[in-house]
């Protein structure tokens, strides 16, 4: 196996995050840039990092980076790559494409001249002239960026934050990498309660349970790099297999979670038995008025209504002060509040212990962190 060069991508805000999560992997070599981590590994690494990896958005290989302010420079850039190192006489290969503060700015034209350059190197490697492209799927993505272009492959499909579990979604779901980032910005273990009064479709109690049981988020779908020669069958059973022998999933849980919305909780109830934690994962139909979280030192972390898509603002204050209240009842819980309300903290009752912006889709909001006291060891 040989030193690859990977990226990890994610959305902006959860770079620190993700950093943290391939160190506790044991990538201890990286470098951390806006929306994307670099580290190295082999060839077993991309299927561990695609199975284990809560908050990335794909797993790239880096063929290649260098300047191109001329067509001339993309084209001759790109056929000096080991492409056929990678992609076998019969993949397809499509290209994906992206420009931004580069002269070469037509995302068509830089596309179709990536791909004319990889053609001409698999013909030197492979002495043909025609590519049936029936094979296995090699995505290859140009990026330019201040006229540096950097080539990669897409070992991932799509994106990472598709678990697999969520059979249906409310009218305005929160991503499942956003979800996991928000429980592991909190200080939320296993052995304390959860509570997420505005639960949707569960996907913050799912995403909990997964993290309480060490449970790899990836193990249940599938990724393009299991139909590349490079990656072999045997790393990705012997990836699966370590992480099956690291479940945690007899560890007793108390997450819970409420909704007024019905059809939300039964979208939820969907969701947790496509998972396999509907015995494990209460949700109940209730307003946050009715409440009343049992144990100590929990936490509440949630996504509440926001006026651009669900509710009237008057609503939303309304929710706002009601979660407040619940706050003040729960002295030694610590709430994890994510809403692109500005003024949140004023309506909530309370200042943030901490603030840090984030972005749920192209939404631009604040994640409201309130720490209560740790539980006594």
């Amino acid at each position: 196996m040989t030193k690859i060069e990977l990226i990890a991508t994610t959305p902006m805000g959860l770079e620190a995050v993700l950093s943290r999560e391939l160190k506790s992997l044991g990538y201890e070599d990286q470098l951390v840039e806006n929306g994307r981590v670099t580290f190295y590994g082999t060839e077993k690494d991309i299927c561990i990092t695609n199975l284990w990896l809560r908050t990335a958005g794909r797993i790239l290989v880096k063929m290649g980076e260098f300047e191109a302010r001329t067509f001339d420079e993309l084209f001759e850039g790109t056929k000096a790559l080991a492409w056929p190192d990678w992609i076998p006489k019969d993949a397809e290969f499509p290209v994906d494409g992206r420009s931004h503060k580069s002269q070469l700015s037509s995302v068509p034209a830089c596309q179709g001249i990536v791909k004319k350059a990889i053609v001409e190197k698999m013909k030197q490697r492979h002495n043909t002239e025609w590519f049936p492209e029936t094979g296995a799927r090699f995505v290859a993505e140009v990026t330019l960026l201040n006229d540096i272009a950097t080539l990669t492959l897409d070992t991932t499909g799509a994106g990472l934050h598709k678990r697999g579990y969520r059979m249906e979604t409310t009218e305005a779901p929160l991503r499942e990498s956003l979800a996991a980032a928000m429980i592991l910005l909190s200080r939320w273990r296993p052995e304390r309660p959860l509570y997420d009064p505005f639960c949707g479709s569960g996907t913050i109690l799912i995403e909990a349970a997964l993290i309480g049981w060490n449970i790899a988020p990836g193990l249940r779908r599938r990724f393009n790099a299991e139909e590349w020669p490079n990656v072999t069958q045997s790393m990705w059973s012997e990836a699966k297999e370590e992480a099956y022998d690291l479940l945690k999933d007899d560890a007793p849980l108390n997450i819970v979670g409420s909704d007024i919305d019905r059809d939300a909780i039964q979208s939820a109830l969907k969701n947790l038995r496509s998972a396999g934690m509907s015995k494990d994962i209460k949700v109940n139909v209730m307003p946050i008025s009715d409440i009343r979280p049992e144990g100590d030192y929990g936490c509440i972390i949630t996504n509440p209504p926001y006026g651009e898509r669900i509710g009237t603002m008057p609503e939303i204050e309304k929710l706002t002060k009601e979660l407040g209240r619940l706050a003040k009842q729960l002295a030694n819980w610590s709430h994890f509040i994510i809403t692109p309300d500005k003024t949140f903290e004023t309506t909530f009752g309370r200042k943030a212990d901490k603030r840090r912006k984030l972005f749920n889709g192209q939404i631009e909001c604040t994640y409201y962190q309130y720490f209560g006291p740790l539980p006594p060891r």
